[in-house]
């Protein structure tokens, strides 16, 4: 899990915002996108943090549910893309932050999303708790990540390179963050209909 090394992680960032949304629609679809904001209770001005927002793939979705969204991400390369697409300010409001120290006071946020980014949190347990802090009681958190593939060949690429998990896995991360109730669904496009595992945790109230 070199990239998840902090150092790192900015270069690796650097140069993955200048393809990302080439080889994203290979990866993680505009339909993925759909199915899983489907999986949400999404109301009209309900605030919604993108927690590793990167270019703003999964951010511009959020906006066809409500306008009150805010996207964080550690990487200014990433953002910058998103800044390109969406505007600096306005409708999203964007911050420079580590998933892990979230700068948001507790219960900010009715819904928190994070697509294609958990695979590179060094913690991903406190990650989550950070998630689960910071929306409100009754809230949902959606995590989109990585399924831990099927064959060794690609399990070995898996292991060397960022954190891949499956639904076991999923389990016991988000019951040590400190949700009791969560569900995963697996997603992909047709080539590939298993590649992420989408969990919906409920934030108890």
């Amino acid at each position: 899990m070199a990239v998840q090394d902090k150092s790192r992680a900015r270069l690796f960032y650097k140069y993955l915002s200048k393809v990302y949304d080439q080889i994203n629609p290979f990866i993680w679809t505009e339909e993925m996108r759909a199915q899983a904001l489907g999986l949400l209770d999404i109301e009209d001005g309900d605030r919604v943090l993108d927690v590793g927002c990167g270019t703003g793939f999964g951010t511009e979705g959020i906006l066809q549910h409500t306008g009150n969204v805010h996207g964080l991400d550690q990487s200014v390369h990433q953002m910058e893309k998103a800044w390109a697409k969406l505007g600096k300010h306005d409708p999203v409001r964007f911050y420079r932050g580590d998933a892990q120290r979230l700068p948001f006071k507790d219960d900010t946020f009715d819904v928190v999303w994070s697509s294609g980014s958990i695979e590179y949190w060094p913690d991903p347990v406190e990650a989550l708790a950070e998630c689960r802090r910071v929306t409100e009681p009754g809230g949902q958190v959606l995590i989109v990540g990585p399924n831990y593939p099927s064959r060794a060949i690609f399990q070995k690429l898996a292991d060397a390179f960022m954190l891949f998990y499956d639904a076991e896995e999923a389990d016991r991360m988000f019951s040590e963050a400190g949700f009791e109730e969560f569900r995963h669904v697996t997603m992909g496009p047709s080539y590939s209909p298993e590649v992420a595992i989408t969990t919906v945790a409920e934030v108890p109230e």
